[in-house]
């Protein structure tokens, strides 16, 4: 059998197991085959053709956005497009997730860029070690920054910094760990990842989720240490003695400045992408603001938008029973499935010790290159990552961290599930998503 068909086979076997398990039942008026709803097929198959053709993902994430959408509006009665966006009937609408996550992308595309411009990353090799401890400082450095900051922009930052300590040259699994690290510092901290912040303001409390800080750090013992020499033996940081670099203190200033507006309005109004929005026009006016990065990242923007718009639209109506075993398992579909509408789920269902899916829906999606917004974001700066054999083939540490990280965190602070504390909501939330 030819090894592009095997692969073929493997990919889409991973992508449907998900679709198998979320699909069982409310399968009697919508078409479904061998108990799949089609839906998720169709879901499916545009991961998969992101998979195939990751030179052409927006055009892809499109075609599938439609093709998911012609089919509720004709096979599924209850289907209510302007509910489902805007949101009634006890259903919040999913207008606020994906107008956040269009600001944030744009604007840390911005951020980023003013960090390079800064002429921080050239200094940076001369601060670095210059072997395979430079790119785990860095790595831990990321890590670190997304545990006060969303990982989008812990991501981005990373990104930039290696873009130029490593000449332009890095390895996929380093892109992979990059990703690890933004995504492991959100985990147990409410104002990192979306995924925590959603558990805050559904009244989970911030105690509640730290300790998923113990599965990042044994992870990042694994993808640090590996994706760390992997980059070492790709290119090593180059030293380059500079000694007149002039650091631009205005461009430091605006980035101080998104960060704190992106911290305020996450935590004031629950929408960092204000704060980001308000410091970028604040910045424009101390100094020259790289707007042209707005038409270099449309495309990856348009690309998470429609595919965030798709998970959105899977009836992920039932999860099995609340157990650490289930959250495991959650790790590998909110690699492949959107992780905002399986916390929401999880949030009606309770019965999750929330330190540990926060764990598993924040650190899971780094398996896949498209599995979180970070990895999306990143692979905007780095196309090579947008192959998903390839991201997997040589981000394989990312997995196997995610696994011993997930272990040890459970043998450590064992499995305390919390009692449901909204269950008022779960009635009429369960009625819509159906």
């Amino acid at each position: 059998m030819n090894k592009k068909f095997k692969y073929l086979l493997l990919i889409l076997g991973v992508f449907l197991l998900p679709a198998k398990v979320f699909s069982m039942g409310n399968i009697e008026a919508v078409p479904a085959i061998m108990g799949i709803r089609l839906e998720f097929i169709l879901f499916a198959l545009t991961l998969l053709g992101v998979a195939l053709f990751h030179n052409k993902v927006m055009y892809v994430a499109l075609i599938g956005l439609i093709a998911i959408l012609t089919f509720k509006f004709i096979f599924d009665s209850q289907f209510d497009l302007g509910v489902h966006i805007i949101g009634g009937h006890g259903h919040e609408g999913e207008w606020r997730t994906l107008l956040n996550l269009l600001g944030l992308l744009f604007g840390f595309a911005i951020l980023a860029k003013h960090f390079e411009e800064s002429k921080i990353p050239e200094a940076l090799p001369n601060i670095l070690p210059n072997d395979w401890k430079g790119p785990l400082l860095l790595l831990f450095l990321i890590m670190v920054i997304s545990s006060f900051l969303d990982n989008i922009a812990a991501a981005m930052i990373g990104g930039a910094i290696a873009m130029v300590v490593f000449k332009g040259k890095v390895h996929v699994g380093y892109l992979a760990a990059i990703v690890a690290a933004s995504n492991a510092g959100g985990a147990g901290s409410v104002v990192g990842d979306t995924t925590t912040t959603l558990m805050w303001i559904d009244g989970v409390s911030p105690i509640d989720v730290t300790h998923a800080f113990i599965g990042s750090i044994a992870a990042f013992l694994i993808f640090g240490v590996v994706g760390a020499i992997q980059q070492d033996k790709y290119q090593r940081i180059q030293r380059n003695n500079a000694t007149n670099v002039k650091i631009e203190w205005k461009k430091i200033i605006v980035v101080g400045l998104i960060l704190v507006g992106a911290i305020l309005t996450n935590y004031l109004l629950d929408f960092p992408a204000v704060g980001v929005w308000i410091a970028i026009f604040i910045g424009a006016l101390i100094t020259k603001t790289p707007w042209h990065e707005l038409k270099s990242s449309w495309q990856g923007t348009i690309f998470l938008m429609a595919l965030v718009t798709c998970a959105s639209l899977m009836p992920v109506n039932d999860l099995p029973p609340a157990s650490y075993f289930t959250a495991f398992i959650l790790g590998f579909v909110s690699a492949v499935f959107d992780n905002i509408p399986l916390t929401k789920l999880c949030l009606e269902q309770g019965g999750y010790d929330w330190g540990i899916l926060a764990y598993s829906v924040g650190f899971g999606g780094s398996m896949l290159w498209f599995g979180s917004s970070a990895g999306v974001a990143l692979s905007n700066m780095f196309p090579e990552a947008k192959s998903v054999v390839n991201y997997v083939k040589k981000g394989w540490h990312v997995t196997l961290a995610y696994i011993v990280g997930f272990f040890v965190m459970l043998s450590i602070v064992g499995w305390n599930p919390h009692d449901p504390h909204k269950e008022s909501k779960q009635a009429p939330q369960t009625e819509v998503h159906k």
